[in-house]
């Protein structure tokens, strides 16, 4: 399975003291599975950029550490630079690189943006494609004013209340987390130290006072100069070459050309092969023609993994002759899958205006259920762990009395954990089966069948941990320590069979489904 790819692009609201932005960066170049591939610091921006890819979970809890210890390092009360900012991390965009979409990059967001609103207690905003409501979609709306300003308002403007964390701020500020496409940072040098002119300039060009679509632009001084310092928010929409001209005409009008432009961070190929072809002309040029897309292309076939190579599925080996995994774990297996319908159906609903009033609800089904389909996923392996350990026990030697009292213990003992196992699993296909009711009656209604099979696998993952339960509670010579967990898994087959039965009469009445 191909290893799926995020990219981040945290922003720190530091770039003059190089021993602070040295022990940020090493939080995150720290973590296995993720790489620092650029970092951008500018004195006069008082900024630093930097680009990070890796696989997803480990990007998490790199960028969240970061997080953490620029809270530490960085004071905004004491804080001067010309790039707007809110927060000591000011900005985390996450983009999806390879085998991610969209929807995968906003969870990413909001898990990390929930933690680091509950444990770090700084503010945390959602924007882009993560955003929970319209004027938050553009950053610059969220960081009007400023850290000055957003101290002051947070707690008294309902506006400005954080989507996690405190309405407090303290000098670590509040940050902005989310997901988007693609974005290049682009500077455009002037020859000229006059600032209004780059600002009347940024004005013509950026969107927002009717310039060019994907750009948002404003003038500053850097190095003596004048800058129009841009963001091309989709380069496939508004190619480089385009911005670099228009901004080129404009500062004509005020008797300056461009000195140099500077790219920050990194850059699509895509984006500079196109810029490329407007100023050669090349009309009829192709990517393929480019030699080191075309090696890699070869080298990426040649080593590509043989077929027979792919590891074993989890049903290939339930159908071995191996005692395990068994039939504990195909109930664990079976609830997951049963969790993974309701995530699915959770997905299906955020994001459609028709079902706006149930989305907050909707992402915290989905948290919920993720969180459930990761620990039920775990119980597979923990159900067949439990069994192997209760055959080593039955293999113990019995030859003396001694070695009899062993052996009987540590049947019982491993019997017991056997049986325990499967009741933890009936608990949690009970929280994933009263999510299923939820997105039944909530959810988009184009998937009500999955979250009816939702509840159908829950019912049958139900049956085969209480088999499973009941068998394991049988090799206990003291059936009084069985007795509590008999006990637990008659009121959960019993709330198994009130939910079914909530169940089946919403998809009665909402799917017009008959029974």
């Amino acid at each position: 399975m191909p290893t799926p790819l995020v990219e981040c692009i945290p922003n720190f609201s530091e770039a003059r003291r190089p021993e602070v932005v040295e022990a940020i960066l090493q939080t995150m170049a720290n973590t296995q599975g993720v790489h620092v591939l650029d970092r951008h610091s500018d004195l006069d921006h008082n900024r630093t950029v930097i680009t990070l890819v890796g696989e997803p979970t480990q990007m998490e809890e790199a960028v969240f550490q970061a997080i953490a210890k620029a809270a530490q390092l960085i004071d905004l009360d004491h804080h001067t630079g010309e790039h707007p900012r809110i927060g000591a991390t000011d900005v985390v965009p996450f983009v999806p690189i390879s085998d991610m979409t969209m929807q995968d990059a906003v969870e990413i967001a909001r898990r990390l943006g929930q933690r680091v609103g509950s444990e770090l207690e700084i503010p945390v905003y959602l924007y882009e494609e993560a955003a929970t409501r319209p004027d938050r979609h553009n950053l610059e709306d969220i960081r009007q004013g400023q850290y000055e300003v957003l101290k002051n308002e947070i707690a008294t403007h309902p506006n400005r209340y954080p989507d996690f964390g405190p309405a407090r701020m303290t000098g670590a500020g509040a940050t902005v987390i989310g997901a988007r496409q693609p974005l290049i940072a682009f500077n455009v040098y002037l020859t000229t130290d006059d600032i209004p002119a780059a600002q009347k300039i940024a004005r013509a060009v950026r969107n927002s006072n009717g310039g060019l679509r994907y750009v948002k632009a404003m003038g500053i001084l850097v190095n003596g100069r004048a800058q129009v310092s841009m963001n091309l928010t989709n380069y496939r929409q508004t190619p480089i070459a385009r911005v670099v001209e228009m901004v080129r005409r404009e500062a004509q009008r005020y008797g300056a050309n461009i000195h140099h432009c500077e790219l920050v961070g990194l850059a699509p190929q895509e984006a500079l092969v196109d810029a490329a072809r407007w100023y050669t002309g090349l009309d009829e040029f192709e990517p393929n023609q480019i030699l080191e897309t075309r090696l890699f292309d070869l080298l990426a076939e040649k080593n590509a993994p043989a077929s027979s190579l792919q590891p074993h599925s989890f049903l290939d080996n339930l159908a071995s002759g191996a005692p395990t995994p068994g039939g504990g774990s195909a109930a664990a297996y079976t609830a997951a899958m049963a969790a993974a319908l309701v995530a699915m159906v959770a997905r299906l609903t955020v994001g459609k205006k028709k079902y706006a009033l149930v989305e907050a609800q909707m992402w915290e089904v989905l948290a919920q259920t993720e969180a459930l389909r990761s620990e039920l996923t775990q119980a597979v392996q923990q159900d067949a762990a439990a069994f192997e350990l209760f055959m080593q026990a039955s293999h113990l030697p019995k030859d003396t009395p001694e070695q009899q009292q062993v052996r009987a213990v540590a049947i019982q003992a491993t019997s017991l954990h056997a049986a325990e196992v499967p009741l933890q699993v009936a608990g949690k296909t009970i929280s994933v089966l009263k999510l299923a009711v939820i997105v039944a009656s909530q959810g988009n209604l184009n998937a009500i069948s999955d979250a009816g099979t939702a509840g159908a696998l829950c019912q049958a993952a139900m049956a085969g941990a209480g088999l499973n339960i009941r068998t394991n509670t049988l090799n206990l010579s003291d059936q009084s320590l069985g007795q509590p967990l008999l006990e637990q898994l008659k009121t959960f087959e019993n709330e198994t069979s009130q939910l079914a039965d909530q169940l089946k009469q919403t998809l009665s009445s909402r799917g017009q489904i008959n029974f």
